[in-house]
């Protein structure tokens, strides 16, 4: 993540802190988030310099208008106004990581060889949930090329319990 991303995506989780509406300016940044994966180019139409300034505003105008509240409207046209457009997927994400760090939400993605049964999942989120002290929203993946073993990632950080991961530091041992 970049570092102007970063440091939006904070002013505006301050903000909404200040006005007591975390969880509405969030979901209108998931609605945003949405609108801009459906349509990929539409952020580079509002990054063009051959669009008038006044008329790209006018654009985030008539799609967000209805949908976002007054606040987070006037953040994305900040945003478009300055020429950050490129920043603001990471601005985003910086406001849910804060968003799910206030809420204690732990976001883990589990890899493993073979699917997981619901009971193997519910004893991982139990077990996540008691050692990370929050609630767990967990991505379950399945990577056949693991032999065994799971790779669990909590918000960023590894944990490689793969059989994979434990034969490369025997070998890388033995090299020694």
């Amino acid at each position: 993540m970049n570092e102007p991303g970063k440091e939006y995506g904070t002013a505006l989780f301050a903000l909404a802190c200040e006005e007591n509406r975390t969880d509405s300016y969030g979901k209108a940044l998931e609605t945003v988030k949405r609108a801009f994966l459906k349509n990929p180019q539409y952020k580079d139409l509002l990054s063009s310099p051959w669009i008038p300034p006044e008329e790209r505003l006018q654009m985030l105008e008539a799609a967000f208008s209805e949908a976002v509240p007054a606040s987070v409207l006037s953040f994305l046209k900040l945003i478009c106004q300055k020429g950050r457009m490129p920043y603001l997927t990471d601005a985003m994400d910086q406001y849910a990581a804060l968003l799910a760090a206030s809420k204690r939400i732990l976001n883990v993605k589990v890899t493993s060889a073979v699917e997981l049964t619901d009971e193997e999942k519910r004893k991982l989120t139990a077990k996540l949930e008691e050692s990370g002290k929050g609630t767990v929203r967990a991505e379950y993946v399945i990577d056949p090329s693991l032999l065994a073993g799971l790779i669990v990632e909590v918000d960023g950080k590894m944990i490689d319990g793969s059989l994979r991961h434990r034969l490369q530091e025997i070998k890388e041992v033995m090299n020694t």
